[in-house]
């Protein structure tokens, strides 16, 4: 009896479908562009535009620089893809990344597993940026041997930084007291970012101390404070004009 000759179907190919997220990207809008990329990381950032580039800069030049902007400006992206490039040419010996464990309106109450595990969601977005930049592998490795560090803004207290790049990201959800210990940890050698939007705090009116401290620290001739707005956003083209009504 004669065998039957098998069927090879073969699957339609998904269009618009983000490398790194493996999301399809309806509506026709895609936000890699024309240009796919097929590695799993990025090697090297540009900036889009002018307020983005001078944030390049400023992270280049100073060893303190404040970022403010509204969201998707890509303030915490340019920071941690700073960091990474600093790593990568030995102008550093590590990585140290804080986040204040702030929720978004909402309260997800007890969270189980250790520290790391009641953490990871705060930090979701540094580990997404990080991945981005670096490729998951070499994230991991980095992670396991301290070149990088996520740490909560809780636990910074009475530390020293040297030979780092620090991103404090999210900072408009720090008071001024928090704001003023975290700056006070940059130590010999490094450099410290601070990312935020003063008007997205999750705190109580008044409490944040982002845009008190920016307003401070501007008229001082080595730290950099760059203001982006919503011209220097990368997100879906809704989000400027949103934030320009909401």
């Amino acid at each position: 009896m004669a065998k039957r000759s098998r069927q090879v179907v073969q699957s339609k190919p998904e269009n618009n479908v983000h490398p790194l997220y493996g999301s399809v990207v309806r509506g026709g809008w895609d936000p890699l562009g024309e240009e796919q990329r097929d590695q799993s990381y990025v090697k090297k950032v540009r900036a889009q535009s002018e307020n983005q580039q001078a944030l390049l800069d400023a992270m280049s030049e100073h060893n303190l620089t404040l970022a403010l902007g509204p969201a998707g400006t890509g303030k915490t992206y340019l920071a941690i893809s700073a960091a990474v490039e600093a790593l990568d040419e030995g102008k550093v010996g590590r990585i140290v990344l804080s986040r204040p464990a702030v929720e978004a309106g909402e309260s997800l109450g007890f969270l189980p597993g250790d520290l790391q595990d009641k953490l990871a969601p705060y930090l979701r977005p540094l580990y997404d940026a990080l991945s981005d930049r670096m490729g998951g592998k070499r994230l991991r490795a980095a992670l396991a041997d301290g070149s990088i560090e996520i740490a909560p803004v809780a636990y910074m207290r009475g530390r020293t930084l040297n030979n780092a790049f620090v991103v404090i990201d999210e900072a408009q959800n720090c008071t001024y007291g928090q704001i003023k210990m975290l700056l006070t940890r940059l130590g010999w050698h490094s450099t410290m970012v601070l990312t935020g939007d003063p008007d997205q705090s999750d705190l109580l009116p008044g409490i944040s101390g982002l845009a008190d401290t920016a307003s401070r620290l501007n008229g001082l001739p080595d730290i950099a404070v760059v203001q982006l707005n919503d011209r220097d956003i990368v997100r879906h083209p809704l989000v400027a004009s949103m934030l320009t009504v909401l």
